[in-house]
């Protein structure tokens, strides 16, 4: 069993939706950010394939700090991690056939502290997996891109498809972030045209799960961190904004679809059924509490400087994915958090 319960049935989810992912037996994969929630989920399915599988692949983690991967995993001998920035130049001997670039801050407030290595991450670290990927003249790229390049919704603009625009202030530095994945895109379509190289990029909602921070920021971590240390969940707004969310391994096999299985280049993914408030989401963390939690509310508190994108999003449509890669998400938000809470309980 990789690791535990909850992450060895989430990667065999993965597998099976993906029919096995037999196009990746005897590749080697390059994955960025692999100790970060949406990498390290890669890092597990693979190693499941390998183990369970008999797959032959060989991982290259791309990490900042070593000491973040699992010790399970790096005494795999296939597991060949390189330990750098990714917004350095990458240099490596062996063969690639896949390049997952999924290195990014995901904490607001990371963003709001460090705009120019938010910027670099997107930027030049897509510049650099791009250049690899063009010298080893890759089977498939994918990056990881965000709800948040669609910026301020228009006028009456409820739900954002992949060719939808909104409006983002590129003079706000806490927009480093979303301005950085702009970049980063138009350069996967610009190798894709100027170099044949085979790039997707998938546009993520909120996404959750085992292996995210509960000390980011954003308010579902604040809420599994009430939750994990048997707190009450504290709301510091009326609760009335509304997003989706998508547990972990509905996204990466989501993910793998498009790396593995599209014609088109860019895709959203979100799950519109778990399309819920804030004050909904607090009120689903006291329901799976097993513990005597209860909601507090606290709207006088100034969240202002939270770091959070200084607009209001709109909802991500994924009615193309459904429709093109047959993906529907398998776990509702209760169901999905109830997973996470119960992971964070068992490492506490």
């Amino acid at each position: 069993m990789l690791l535990n319960y909850i992450i060895d049935g989430d990667a065999e989810q993965i597998i099976q939706e993906n029919d096995g992912l037999n196009e990746l037996y005897n590749k080697s994969i390059m994955v960025t950010g692999a100790s970060g929630m949406i990498g390290s989920y890669f890092i597990y399915t693979l190693v499941k394939l390998n183990e369970d599988y008999d797959a032959n692949i060989k991982i290259i983690p791309l990490v900042r700090n070593l000491n973040k991967l699992n010790d399970d995993i790096l005494s795999k001998d296939y597991v060949c991690p390189i330990v750098q920035d990714v917004s350095e130049k990458i240099t490596y001997d062996g063969e690639i056939e896949y390049i997952i670039h999924a290195a990014s801050p995901a904490s607001p407030k990371i963003m709001k502290e460090k705009p120019v290595e938010t910027n670099f991450a997107n930027t030049l670290g897509t510049a650099n997996t791009l250049i690899l990927a063009r010298e080893k003249n890759l089977e498939g790229y994918l990056f990881i891109s965000s709800r948040e390049i669609y910026g301020q919704p228009l006028e009456n603009q409820e739900y954002f498809t992949e060719e939808s625009f909104g409006i983002i202030d590129q003079l706000v530095p806490r927009n480093a972030y979303a301005e950085g994945k702009k970049a980063a895109e138009n350069m996967c379509v610009g190798f894709k045209k100027e170099y044949g190289l085979n790039t997707k990029i998938v546009r993520l909602a909120h996404t959750y799960g085992p292996g995210m921070s509960i000390y980011d920021g954003r308010v579902q971590a604040d809420f599994l961190k009430n939750l994990v240390n048997d707190e009450n969940i504290v709301l510091n707004s009326d609760g009335s904004s509304v997003r989706t969310y998508t547990y972990v391994s509905d996204a990466v096999s989501a993910i793998f679809k498009v790396l593995l299985k599209s014609e088109d280049i860019v895709y959203n993914i979100s799950d519109e059924r778990n399309e819920v408030s804030i004050r909904q989401l607090a009120e689903t963390m006291v329901e799976i509490s097993p513990e005597n939690i209860e909601l507090v509310f606290n709207i006088e508190h100034d969240d202002n400087d939270s770091g959070y994108a200084p607009f209001k999003f709109g909802i991500l449509s994924s009615e193309k994915i459904r429709k093109e890669l047959n993906w529907n998400a398998k776990y509702s938000v209760k169901e999905g958090f109830k997973r996470t809470y119960d992971y964070l309980k068992l490492n506490k």
